[in-house]
């Protein structure tokens, strides 16, 4: 049988308020002796009470959780920045609920409104490409919630990036400084934000160094077919460019599946290529150990995340009548 407040006052002989308020914290507000208290918590932990976590959120307006809806769980940037974000949040006295949106903007909506049925305080997102609608509702709601890796030029909220362009410029430009001539672009949606920048980054680099940028250089893969894409636009680069000397891939997801490919076809990378990428995995210490790599900020990205949370849903939960100023941060990645 499920502990109730009710069997802790029998047990004990006090009120069902006064054990009220001994198990939500407001003991000494409410004058109760410290004995006393310290006997509910000990009766509480010895009937293996368990709060209604949902009746408290409630009654207090505050459920101390926060949401977080990443497009793949199993990716292993999101996953760390969701171990960051977890870290962070519990140091803050709150737990996390995590979603994965599958990069399907539907899905994502539904987690939304999920995460509001459950009475969450506030929501960290990486969102997909077309959910300016739904990011705009909790705006004008002035529901708490912050981005980060993703954001809308067009919308003016609150969020946590890298420096995408400065990033792809800084690893491309180290590819030619190591002698690579005839760079290919491997990269997805350029419809993303996030993804156009990575790619004025790369054009950029090219640009300062004289190197001429043709579209049989550039491949943009699609998020649902990556191995058949990349097969493709690896063939067509080898075909038009057979000189190519370098990869810069948008994103670490890309790169594995450009090493399968090599390997597949029996390509040497090792030789006469030089090699980019945003974003680190273990993989690439074995497959390429002289890879130019920027190292994402990941503890960066979850701590400033949570701390904007944080700011935003202290401002609703105390009726701020002047919100503090939108913040867009945007971190260095390491090299």
């Amino acid at each position: 049988m499920k502990t109730s407040l009710k069997l802790i006052a029998e047990t004990l002989k006090l009120s069902k308020t006064t054990i009220s308020w001994v198990l939500s914290g407001k003991g000494s507000e409410k004058g109760i002796s410290e004995d006393t208290q310290r006997k509910v918590w000990e009766c509480a932990k010895r009937l293996h009470y368990q709060p209604n976590l949902l009746a408290r959120s409630l009654h207090t307006g505050k459920s101390s959780t926060i949401g977080l809806i990443i497009p793949d769980i199993t990716d292993s940037f999101y996953s760390k920045v969701a171990r960051a974000i977890e870290m962070e949040a519990e140091e803050q006295g709150y737990s996390l609920m995590i979603c994965s949106s599958e990069s399907d903007v539907e899905r994502e909506n539904r987690m939304i409104r999920l995460f509001k049925a459950k009475q969450v305080d506030g929501i960290i997102i990486a969102p997909t490409k077309k959910s300016q609608v739904e990011i705009k509702a909790l705006m004008i709601e002035k529901y708490p919630f912050v981005l980060f890796d993703r954001f809308f030029p067009e919308l003016d909220t609150d969020y946590v990036i890298i420096d995408n362009e400065n990033t792809s410029y800084r690893v491309v430009n180290g590819m030619i400084k190591s002698g690579a001539k005839k760079v290919a672009l491997i990269t997805t949606n350029s419809h993303l934000y996030t993804m156009w920048l990575r790619g004025e980054g790369y054009r950029r680099a090219l640009q300062e160094a004289g190197i001429g940028m043709g579209e049989q250089l550039v491949g943009e893969v699609k998020f649902d077919h990556y191995e058949e894409e990349i097969n493709y636009i690896l063939d067509e680069i080898f075909a038009h460019v057979p000189d190519v000397d370098g990869f810069f891939f948008t994103t670490h997801i890309l790169a594995l599946e450009a090493f399968r490919y090599f390997s597949e076809r029996n390509i040497d990378i090792s030789k006469g290529y030089e090699l980019g990428c945003i974003h680190r995995v273990s993989a690439f210490r074995a497959l390429a150990p002289r890879m130019h790599i920027a190292r994402m900020p990941i503890q960066e990205i979850g701590e400033q995340s949570v701390q904007i949370l944080m700011d935003r849903i202290h401002d609703k939960q105390n009726d701020m009548d002047v919100p503090r100023a939108i913040k867009h941060v945007m971190l260095p990645c390491h090299f």
